[in-house]
This record gives C-alpha cells, sequence and structure tokens, in this order.
C-alpha cells in the first residue's frame, strides 16, 4: 500500500494568548500544497516493526512521527509488525508539516489496511496526540484552525487557479525558539474574512505573527519573502514557525535566479 503525504502553508498566523498549560492558542488557515513525502506500508518479515527513509539523510529512531503513529494505534488494536518506508521529499523544520503529514497517513493506511473500521473524527483524535496539526492531515483539505491548531472547520477555499512555490533557505528554526519570541495579541481580524479579499489585498491584512521575531533573528528568511515580491508575488508568506517562504502568483514563474536564498519547490501535479 502506497500513499503520498502532502505539505501543507499556513494563510496567516495569529497566535492570540499563552495557556497556563504553557501552549499557545492561534488561529490560522492550513492549506495543502502539492508537495509531497511517498509511503509504503507492507507486511513486515521481522518481528517488529521496521521502517526506511530514503530520499533525505534523517536520523531514524523510535521518536519518528510514523512509528508513533503505528504504535498508537497497535496498542490499541495489537496489529501484526509492518515495514514502512518512507522517501521523504517534503524538507523538514520548514513550517510545512511534513512529519505530521506522514504520520497521518501511517493511521489511515493502517486504518484501511487492516480494516480498523475508525472514522476520519476518531482518525484525528488519535492524530491529536501526535501534534496539533496532525488532525488536518487526517481530513486533507483547507480548514480554519483554531484552539492549538486541533479545532478544525472546514473552509471554502480553492487557490488552484493560481500558482505558489516555495523557497526553503538553509536555515532550521525550532518551534521552541520560534514560540520564545512571539508577543501574543489579540486578533486584529477574522482570518475567514481576510481570505475572502482578493488575494493581492492578504499583504496589507494577513500577517503570520511568527515573522517579526523570526525575520530579526534569521534575516535571510526575510530577504525569501521580499524576494517573492520583487518577482511578481500577489501574496507571500513565511509558512507557520518557518523557515520556508511560499509565494502565491497569478502565473507560472521560474524563480531559479532565487536559487542562492534557498531550494525552491514547485508543486507537484499529478
Amino acid at each position: 500500500m502506497i500513499s503520498y503525504a502532502n505539505a501543507k502553508i499556513n494563510l496567516g498566523l495569529q497566535v492570540t494568548s499563552k495557556r497556563e498549560d504553557g501552549y499557545h492558542e492561534l488561529e490560522t488557515i492550513f492549506y495543502p500544497f502539492p508537495l509531497y513525502d511517498i509511503i509504503e506500508i507492507s507486511r513486515g518479515d521481522a518481528d517488529k516493526t521496521t521502517m526506511k527513509i530514503t530520499g533525505m539523510d534523517l536520523e531514524l529512531d523510535e521518536n519518528n512521527l510514523c512509528y508513533r503513529a503505528y504504535n498508537l494505534l497497535a496498542n490499541t488494536f495489537e496489529l501484526p509488525p509492518v515495514h514502512i518506508h518512507l522517501h521523504k521529499q517534503i524538507p523538514f523544520g520548514a513550517g510545512l508539516g511534513g512529519g505530521s503529514s506522514d504520520a497521518a497517513a501511517v493511521l489511515k493506511m493502517l486504518n484501511d489496511n487492516f480494516l480498523l473500521g475508525l472514522t476520519a473524527e476518531e482518525l484525528a483524535s488519535f492524530a491529536a496526540t501526535l501534534g496539533a496539526d496532525c488532525p488536518f492531515f487526517v481530513y486533507g483539505t483547507t480548514m480554519y484552525a483554531t484552539g492549538i491548531g486541533t479545532k478544525l472547520t472546514p473552509l471554502n477555499l480553492d487557490l488552484s487557479s493560481y500558482y505558489m512555490v516555495l523557497l526553503k533557505p538553509d536555515v532550521h528554526v525550532s518551534t521552541a525558539s520560534a514560540y520564545a519570541s512571539i508577543k501574543p495579541q489579540p486578533r486584529e481580524f477574522d482570518i475567514r474574512e481576510l481570505v475572502s479579499l482578493p488575494v493581492q489585498d492578504w499583504k496589507f491584512y494577513l500577517r503570520n505573527d511568527f515573522e517579526e521575531g523570526i525575520f530579526a533573528n534569521h534575516p535571510q528568511i526575510k530577504r525569501c519573502k521580499l524576494a517573492m515580491y520583487e518577482h511578481g508575488a500577489l501574496y507571500a508568506s513565511m509558512s507557520g514557525s518557518g523557515s520556508a517562504v511560499y509565494g502565491i502568483f497569478d502565473r507560472k514563474v521560474d524563480l531559479s535566479v532565487l536559487a542562492d536564498l534557498g531550494k525552491i519547490y514547485y508543486p507537484v501535479i499529478f
């Protein structure tokens, strides 16, 4: 069984308060981006679940979200061992949710392969224990998110007539350091109302609260955003807590001239 686990971008990200448990309340829109990790699950020959990663040089241990997703269901349903092959294409440490997407894909594949009968809502409940953005990937459609990112409401927003590009500088931003630099602010606008405006107007209102602190510490990321606008983006923003920056264009663009700023990822169309 093979599955394609897509990336995501954040359309706006407002951090509105810090909770007593240390988590932050936020408001954002999760939007699928057509860049994929590829996951294959097969019956394992060993007496325990095994895993292989190709595509990128990543450390493999029991804390990998794919392993954790398997163990989460195996502890409830007594699943047999499997072999997981992850071909990694979504850059990590980028704010694109690749690890969470992989975990959600594993949950869905195990549910289908072993006929567990879990609904999407039940899978999302399992996914929420793995990461705040994991439930979004269970559904795979545009979602308005509140709380810590797990309260999801479907949103009718289609950007398929636009052309989107990602630029990933050689910078790693840890989630902990990103939140350490954030200053929660009461929301000024409902993000759902903002994205109903023409895309070219988003730059005046739609904000990612992580940008201010992260741009100060990592000016290369800010340069990526400015470069998007210089090359005709209608809207550009850092995704999540970084470090990837996306641009939304009204036409297909060649941004190879920006290769000195980072790696460029174009949408994959099947």
